[in-house]
């Protein structure tokens, strides 16, 4: 449901029914041009300003659920809110290797190639409004049932591997940066869905909860997240764990 009350029944962000057009319907109703950008920008200060209310302080970092705020007009709009409140982070939703995950079904790779694309149009617009994101981002292809310790380090270990190849790349096409030799430091995010089981008709964003967090996939990253295996490795490969404030 809508943070602005006067949005919830009459507004182009909600269905019929009052709520959120959810994963696809917001990007069916974008296409078709029924979405009132000054309801975004009306709607996400909305959010910030409930989230200081509750919290006593402002995020450290803000993104959309099902990556919609990379979405074409809305990326703009989130852009300039973020700008205009001092929230430095964002997440860019483009991980290395993912065009070589033959694990992942049509229908939802897809639809990452989509968000992929948002991202990269979403770049340069984020670059204008002095908002930041981690170096590099992981998680589509280690979602739910396909999360393990060793996809978790095969991605991760992927990824360090393309960042250096994109910056000798990048570095004899006349491109100057910092080194990622030595010690210096490379931030990475892990997108992860921890948590339990919903009961159906309990929880959710009004319409109840999802397939997924119906599914056992959330317990099991919460148990995958925990395994000293996992945490072993990272303290192995000097990897620190640590939140957006900390940046």
């Amino acid at each position: 449901l809508p943070v602005c009350e006067q949005l919830r029944m009459s507004s182009s962000l909600v269905n019929k029914d009052g709520f959120f057009h959810g994963k696809m319907g917001i990007r069916e109703a974008l296409k078709s041009g029924h979405i009132n950008m000054s309801e975004v920008d009306q709607e996400l200060r909305g959010q910030v300003d409930l989230f200081c209310e509750l919290t006593g302080h402002l995020p450290h970092h803000m993104d959309g659920h099902q990556h919609v705020h990379v979405l074409p007009g809305i990326r703009d709009i989130f852009a300039q809110v973020l700008s205009d409140f001092g929230i430095k982070y964002t997440r860019v939703p483009m991980e290395p290797g993912l065009h070589d995950c033959d694990w992942i079904g049509q229908q939802l790779m897809d639809f990452y190639l989509q968000v992929e694309k948002d991202a990269f149009n979403s770049i340069d617009v984020f670059r204008r409004h002095g908002i930041r994101w981690t170096d590099i981002y992981i998680g589509l292809t280690t979602m739910g049932e396909n999360m393990s310790v060793s996809n978790i380090q095969r991605v991760i270990e992927n990824a360090i591997a393309t960042k250096k190849v994109k910056q000798h790349l990048d570095i004899s096409c006349g491109k100057k940066f910092r080194s990622l030799q030595g010690d210096a430091i490379l931030t990475m995010e892990l997108m992860v869905h921890p948590g339990y089981c919903s009961f159906p008709e309990e929880g959710g964003c009004g319409e109840g909860p999802d397939e997924f967090s119906m599914s056992a996939d959330r317990f099991h990253e919460l148990q995958t997240l925990k395994e000293s295996k996992l945490l072993k490795y990272y303290e192995d490969k000097n990897i620190q764990l640590c939140s957006f404030k900390d940046l």
